[in-house]
Parts: C-alpha cells; sequence; structure tokens
C-alpha cells in the first residue's frame, strides 16, 4: 500500500511491504503521480472509445468534392480528424453566401492549420445542380484556399448525413430553409458542437484550434496579461448585428474584404437607401438599381445576401456606422494635433 507521509518537514513516501515500513525518497511520489497521470490517460482514452459517435453512427457514404476526387465520409473524412461540417448549395442567394463568408474568414484565422490539423467540408444540398465543376467555381467566387473541400453526392446518402449530423431536414421545395449551422468535431474523442454560423468567427476558430484539442497547443507565451486587457465597452444592438452579420465580408476603416470597407458609407449613401439596402438588396438587384449592380461587379459578382434585417436592425447598423466615422475622426484629428 503507498501513502503519503505528510507530518515530516520534508515529505517522503511511506510504503507498507508485509508489516515493514520502508522510507523512500520523494521520488518515488513523482513515480506515483506519473503513474497515476498514466491511469486517468488511459481511463480517458476508453471513455473515448466508449463514445457512441464513431464509425458504427456514422455512415461511410461515398461523397465527391469540387476536384472530382472520392472519399468515404467517415474513413477519408472524419475519422480521428477535428472537422467542421456545414450545409450549402450554390445558387443560394439568402444565407449561403454570408455562412460561407464567415468559414472563410475562420480559414483565414487558421491559416496553415486548415488540411493539416483541422480539417473543414461543405457539403451541397442540392447535388443534381452542385456538379464537381460548380462547385469550383462557387469556391473560386469567394476566393476559398486549399485543405477547404466542398462535396457532393447522391441525395439520399447527404439527408442521411444530415440527420446523423442533427441538422433539420429540407424541404425540397425551399433549400433556402435549410439548416445553417455548423458541426464542429473531433472525431477522436467523440466531442461534436453545433453551432450558429452567426458566431464571431474567432468563436468557432478558438473551437477548431483549442477547446476540441482539449487545449493540448501551449499558448503561453503568446497570450498577453489580463493587465492590459482593454475594458470591454458596452456593446450597442448595431455593433452586434455589425459582428454577427457583417464583419466576415466588411471593415470599418480595415479596407475591402469580400465586400466593400463601410468606412464612410453612412455619409456617402443617401439614408433610404441605406436602410432599404441592408433590408432587401435582392431586390434591388433584381429592380436593377444601378449602384446595387455596380457594387456586385467589383465584389466578384457576389451578391449583397438578404440576411433578413428589419427597420429597426437597419437603423441600429446605420446608427453604429455613423458612430464608428465620429470615432475614427476624432483620433484622426487628436493625431494630427499631436504631430
Amino acid at each position: 500500500m503507498v501513502g503519503i507521509n505528510t507530518g515530516a518537514a520534508d515529505p517522503v513516501v511511506a510504503v507498507e511491504r508485509t508489516g515493514l515500513h520502508h522510507r523512500l525518497p520523494r521520488t518515488i511520489g513523482a513515480a506515483a503521480t506519473a503513474l497515476s497521470a498514466l491511469v486517468l490517460m488511459l481511463a480517458t482514452t476508453m471513455a473515448w472509445a466508449g463514445q457512441p459517435w464513431h464509425g458504427d453512427y456514422f455512415p461511410n457514404v461515398v461523397l465527391t468534392d469540387q476536384d472530382g476526387k472520392k472519399a468515404h465520409f467517415y474513413d477519408d473524412l472524419i475519422r480521428d480528424k477535428i472537422v467542421s461540417i456545414n450545409f450549402v448549395y450554390t445558387t443560394c442567394r439568402d444565407i449561403c453566401p454570408a455562412d460561407t463568408a464567415r468559414l472563410l474568414r475562420v480559414q483565414e484565422l487558421l491559416g496553415e492549420k486548415v488540411g493539416r490539423d483541422v480539417f473543414m467540408y461543405s457539403i451541397s444540398i442540392e447535388p443534381e445542380k452542385d456538379t464537381p465543376a460548380a462547385l469550383k467555381r462557387y469556391m473560386h467566387t469567394f476566393g476559398v484556399k486549399p485543405g477547404w473541400r466542398f462535396l457532393t453526392g447522391a441525395k439520399a446518402d447527404i439527408e442521411l448525413l444530415q440527420r446523423k449530423l442533427g441538422m433539420r431536414a429540407f424541404d425540397p421545395d425551399k433549400p433556402q430553409d435549410h439548416d445553417t449551422s455548423v458541426m464542429v468535431g473531433n472525431e477522436k474523442i467523440g466531442q461534436w458542437i453545433k453551432r450558429s454560423l452567426f458566431d464571431d468567427p474567432l468563436i468557432l476558430t478558438n473551437l477548431l484550434a483549442d477547446t476540441l484539442t482539449n487545449f493540448s497547443v501551449d499558448r503561453s507565451g503568446k497570450l498577453s496579461s489580463y493587465a492590459v486587457a482593454p475594458r470591454i465597452p458596452d456593446q450597442s444592438s448595431g455593433e452586434y448585428l455589425f459582428r454577427t452579420r457583417c464583419v466576415s465580408c466588411h471593415s470599418i476603416g480595415g479596407g475591402d474584404r469580400l465586400g466593400p470597407d463601410l468606412a464612410g458609407v453612412a455619409q456617402a449613401r443617401p439614408r433610404d437607401w441605406l436602410a432599404r439596402w441592408l433590408k432587401e438588396p435582392d431586390k434591388m438587384i433584381a429592380e436593377n438599381d444601378p449602384v446595387a449592380l455596380a457594387l456586385k461587379a467589383r465584389y466578384r459578382n457576389l451578391p449583397m445576401p438578404n440576411l433578413g434585417l428589419n427597420d429597426i436592425d437597419a437603423a441600429a447598423l446605420i446608427e453604429y456606422l455613423e458612430k464608428e466615422d465620429a470615432r475614427a475622426a476624432t483620433s484622426a484629428n487628436r493625431a494630427a494635433k499631436a504631430s
């Protein structure tokens, strides 16, 4: 029997064997700790193996990617991998473009990890239209980088994958109503998390790079002290909408992304025009609004998606843009006076 004798000034390990007490150096305590850690690791590994979300649960259906390469869903795409999986269709003019833009930002934040440590998959729900060539064009339009695969396959197989991943089934007559969530997971340990793509891309990035790896990457040398962390101000509804709906495609003063830099746009556009553009850009494009068509042509022919914003949302966003412009002007004036 092994125990710790804490009565001495310098703790030692006491080993009781056949009635004899042998006093051993503290190093045995370290060995016992290491043994305990090993037992814990083995127990954790066994617990992972006992999770139900492995090969017996996930179908091993065959999918085809944008390059025409075939892959089995379980064996080739998710087994022992950290993954993100969402469902799209390339003719979507509603939420899919915004979702793809957010995941593109996640890919940028993950950098070289994509395709090496983290694997990103977007699966078409309209395989009859989304051929590999169509998927490749879609990826090119958004500037998707290597490591993120777009996939198509048999319709019944894709519907089965949706059910297995806990995604809401969609009405074939209303593909725009499909489940736009993203599933992130670590298949090896059986941990899966369903998230909204309205999440800040940083949150999804942290889930894939840290949470699902059990924080195995040591970032202690890269993190700043809490002492230098700025106070987080109260977030207005306009700022919240910008961060959850707009930030993947636009910046305010940081340059163009998939869409234009929005610095100064609140002053440059008539307020009524801008409010309607935020609420129903699809209708304005369909009506051949000259500014709307010019913006679409300038930015990769990507249409501004209809995000379902109402009058209150549009007003809040415009107010936030105006405040950001005022803040930038104040900062510029202070810098000019100081120089």
